[in-house]
């Protein structure tokens, strides 16, 4: 199976691996923080939340939050994923459990939480 970039980015498609280590940045460019990884619904096969890394220094005492995946959006000038939030917005939004971004178990309640503080439609 080949593996070049073009075979993993078409104008519409990506591969995981590609978004994995994409920056999410403000509408003004300022970077807000990287994508670590993405979490997939496994029933309907749409991408649930992004996993966000931020603050820290050189990967050391980052924080990490799930986005829903319907805040993003991917912003060719940036060549980033676009979410217009304040530093509060993101430090004050619903916490996941410590292993949801190991486990992916969450309870509606939080998702419910999450979406509506991004003012986010859900995945489902």
């Amino acid at each position: 199976m080949a593996t070049d970039a073009s075979v993993r980015e078409t104008a519409r498609l990506i591969s995981s691996d590609k978004v994995e280590g994409s920056a999410v940045r403000r509408s003004n460019g300022d970077k807000i923080g990287t994508i670590e990884h993405v979490m997939l619904d496994k029933q309907s096969g749409r991408i649930a939340y992004a996993a966000m890394s931020f603050g820290g220094f050189l990967g050391m005492g980052s924080e990490y939050r799930a986005l829903p995946w319907s805040a993003l959006h991917y912003n060719p000038q940036l060549d980033a994923y676009e979410l217009n939030v304040t530093d509060d917005q993101l430090i004050n939004a619903p916490l996941a459990t410590a292993d949801f971004f190991d486990t992916g178990v969450a309870d509606r309640q939080w998702e419910d939480d999450i979406h509506r503080h991004y003012r986010a439609a859900p995945y489902w």
